[in-house]
């Protein structure tokens, strides 16, 4: 019997073309939803009949609810090594394999500076006025030398980000609960006493945390008031970090001089959602992952990740 996939969020309709499924076409027929399926009954309905669901990164849930409601499913594979929505226990319960690919860092550091890059030199907004007739020349850039940016984060993205920012001539620092004085130094950066001083000194503040118990909700209403009113934030991190109504009370009441935000609560953004007309916000669509070399990874080792499942030795299992 052959047996079918499912290739979750295919906004772009590349998935086919990012990697070769030749490989397995012979046993699977591989069907790319390009709509998003938004909640467990959506789910539920649509994948009943899939062996196989490939799914990019956390944006589906996959609870013990709604795996049990997929009694064809045996193998879910996610892009990375790391998906917190899946419930494993679930999985391995109800005979799921589970696996994951490879993914790179180097697009979000990227798209993290061309968020702040964006913001400090009002570049969506000038951009705008050219091509529309609008003013010539309406905003005074931020300059980066000399400037301070705090990382809430020095991990591998952290790090990599805090190299750019040094290139550029910034004072660099970071915090985060385990951080020591000694990885900073490896970084080349300087430690923040605490996640009070980082936001209070910074004039741009980006998050590079994963998110858990301790870091959800980590900036508030009380930490967006310590930071200066020229500073910008950036996320390009998780939504669920920074306390969204107190980032839109902020952005709307001008506490902060902006925000570069690429992830958020709910995903895709319903069209009426308040994040899409917020003043002073740089958004994109979560594109941090997004890129040729990561979709190409990520296909290519779910391809890979089929095949070893259908010869009986399952690659990069989770967790």
């Amino acid at each position: 019997m052959r047996l079918r996939c499912a290739v979750l969020d295919d906004f772009q309709g590349v998935a086919h073309q990012a990697a070769d499924w030749s490989a397995v076409t012979d046993r699977v027929d591989v069907v790319a939803l390009r709509e998003h399926l938004d909640g467990e009954d959506a789910l539920a309905a649509a994948l009943a009949d899939y062996d196989i669901v490939v799914t990019l990164r956390e944006r589906v849930p996959f609870p013990g609810s709604l795996i049990a409601r997929l009694p064809r499913l045996k193998l879910l594979v996610a892009s990375g090594m790391r998906n917190s929505v899946i419930d494993y226990a679930a999985a391995e319960a109800h005979g799921v394999t589970v696996c994951g690919t490879a993914s790179s860092s180097t697009p979000p550091v990227e798209l993290t500076w061309a968020l702040l890059l964006g913001l400090a030199r009002g570049i969506v907004q000038e951009s705008n006025a050219l091509r529309g007739g609008g003013p010539w020349q309406s905003t005074v850039g931020a300059d980066l030398h000399d400037r301070r940016l705090g990382l809430l984060g020095l991990g591998r993205i952290g790090a990599r980000v805090a190299r750019v920012g040094l290139a550029f001539g910034m004072r660099v620092s970071a915090w985060s609960r385990h951080l020591t004085a000694e990885r900073a130094a490896e970084v080349g950066v300087e430690l923040a006493a605490s996640k009070e001083e980082l936001l209070g000194t910074s004039d741009f503040v980006s998050i590079h945390l994963a998110l858990g118990e301790r870091t959800r909700g980590l900036v508030g209403a009380a930490e967006l008031a310590l930071m200066k009113p020229s500073a910008y934030l950036v996320n390009t991190s998780r939504a669920a970090i920074v306390d969204q109504d107190a980032l839109l009370a902020a952005l709307h009441q001008g506490r902060i001089a902006g925000a570069g935000v690429d992830v958020f609560d709910v995903e895709p953004l319903p069209a009426g959602h308040p994040m899409r007309s917020a003043p002073r916000l740089l958004a994109t669509p979560h594109l941090g992952y997004v890129s040729h070399a990561n979709y190409t990874t990520y296909y290519g080792q779910a391809v890979e990740n089929i095949q070893a499942y259908l010869a009986g030795s399952p690659l990069r299992r989770l967790p």
